[in-house]
């Protein structure tokens, strides 16, 4: 697949590109460095990584946390199939001294792709199979660690997944957290498509203008395709709309070249399932919308980039002041477009600690 399908998609945030390229034994010497770092050496911390069965499907999932008896949360990661436990190295380690804090890689991603057989899972690829495969992890989770409830984030397409989780069990929740959170899909790529063109409009560029108006009458109309969807974001992130102030995200991606929960295998694996995932998913989500949800009985707290148009940050925004809920909370990243946990980690950290730590604290 081309390299920018796979990147552009990045509702995505796919990695293939990446992953697809040979280790360099160059980074070993660092990842050794990045795993004693990391290392959890407290009395009661936790550091494991364990094959779970969720819907009949086996699926790779780390665990982290400098003491077991603090909440759990949960990270449902984007694409389809961009998983973040490799990155998690970069951004998560401060977040474990506060919270267990749990890395999965959804069915057909990551260390989990070569764990079944794909034609098995192509049918299986739903948003609600997904959902449910959240909730069996939450109730092993729930059991294997002695808890009643979790934080569960979810980040771009995750948080698609993680929303579902919240309106069907919010029974299982501290709270929902939505970071670069999709509400509408097919609404992301109409506001996305449309800044698109006015950033193009606003820097003069003729042949952007060509490219993004011959789209049309996209996203309004019939299914949803890979090479639409990958001609506009081929100029929204160059303009900042995956990471703000970048014209790419290569710093993130490559980032995972020192982590030291993947081998080069886990890598390919990656890169592989990234893109089998985004082509099996993709096609199904257009009318995927949360745009008639109103309530949830469940805290809910938004990290939003003030520059995301890659799931248009708006979108979310205003959803957000319909919705009824418990508590609910939106925090504004004012450098950041779609990956908050990496552009301002430490003001994500922080946020954390003040939005969501408070809501666990009724429940043990």
């Amino acid at each position: 697949m081309h390299r920018s399908i796979l990147l552009m998609l990045c509702l995505l945030c796919s990695a293939a590109a990446f992953a697809q390229a040979p280790d360099i034994d160059a980074y070993a010497p660092g990842r050794k460095v990045v795993a004693e770092l990391q290392r959890i050496v407290t009395p009661n911390g936790v550091q494991e990584e364990f094959e779970a069965v969720l819907g009949g499907a086996r699926q790779a999932v780390s665990v982290r946390g400098a003491d077991r008896d603090n909440p759990i949360l949960l990270f449902v990661h984007g694409g389809p199939g961009s998983v973040e436990m490799p990155m998690a190295w970069s951004f998560q380690r401060p977040w474990e001294d506060y919270f267990t804090v749990v890395q999965w890689d959804q069915r057909g991603a990551g260390k989990s792709y070569p764990l079944n057989d794909p034609k098995t899972l192509t049918s299986t690829m739903t948003l609600e199979r997904y959902r449910d495969d959240a909730i069996e992890l939450i109730e092993l989770l729930c059991r294997k660690y002695g808890k009643r409830q979790i934080v569960l984030m979810g980040h771009s397409w995750g948080s698609a997944v993680g929303l579902a989780v919240a309106a069907k069990r919010p029974d299982l929740l501290h709270a929902y957290v939505g970071m670069g959170q999709a509400i509408s899909f097919r609404d992301n790529e109409r506001v996305g498509l449309a800044w698109t063109i006015e950033r193009a409009r606003r820097e003069g560029n003729a042949q952007a203008l060509r490219e993004l108006e011959a789209l049309r009458p996209y996203p309004d109309l019939g299914p949803f395709t890979i090479d639409k969807a990958d001609a506009w974001r081929k100029w929204s992130i160059g303009w900042g709309a995956l990471a703000a102030y970048r014209p790419d995200a290569d710093f993130y991606f490559e980032s995972t070249r020192l982590s030291p929960e993947y081998t080069p295998a886990d890598r390919k694996a990656w890169g592989e399932g990234s893109a089998f995932s985004v082509t099996t998913l993709w096609p199904k989500l257009a009318d995927v919308s949360f745009q008639t949800l109103d309530k949830l009985d469940v805290p809910v707290v938004f990290f939003l980039g003030r520059h995301d148009y890659t799931v248009p940050a708006p979108i979310a925004a205003e959803w957000m002041e319909r919705l009824q809920a418990p508590k609910k909370q939106l925090v504004w990243f004012e450098h950041s477009a779609h990956l908050p946990m990496v552009e301002e980690p430490g003001r994500v950290f922080a946020a954390l600690l003040e939005h969501v730590r408070p809501l666990t604290r009724d429940v043990p």
